[in-house]
């Protein structure tokens, strides 16, 4: 059975860093694209990151442009989201994606298997 599940999750203070860890099991994770996303408490879902398969495509929200950077080991089926100088506007649930192809892309229609969440709480 194809499954995601994320880790690395946290409180940290704000300037701090956190690396989310998204693996894959059932199916090799390394064939798709993979998007990192997060939903606040009362907003939609967004995109935050995403990767094709092999790395060759890499795109981040502005948001998170110079403090993010995504990566993957296809050896060990997971997908990374490092974090650094973390924000307040930062928290929220975060969810990682397996692509429906070898692109990366940052809508919710571009993926088909969606990991549980990873809490991040960002304190002031």
């Amino acid at each position: 059975q194809a499954r995601l599940v994320e880790s690395g999750g946290g409180l940290v203070q704000a300037g701090g860093s956190l690396r989310l860890s998204c693996a894959a099991s059932g199916f090799s994770l390394g064939d798709y694209g993979v998007g990192w996303f997060r939903q606040a408490p009362g907003k939609e879902r967004e995109a935050v990151s995403s990767i094709s398969a092999r790395s060759i495509n890499i795109n981040y929200v502005d948001s998170v442009k110079g403090r993010f950077t995504i990566s993957r080991d296809s050896a060990k089926n997971t997908v990374y989201l490092q974090m650094d100088s973390l924000k307040p506007e930062d928290t929220a649930t975060y969810y990682c994606a397996g692509g429906k192809t070898n692109w990366a892309g940052l809508t919710i229609h571009d993926y088909w298997i969606w990991g549980q969440g990873a809490q991040v709480t960002v304190s002031p």
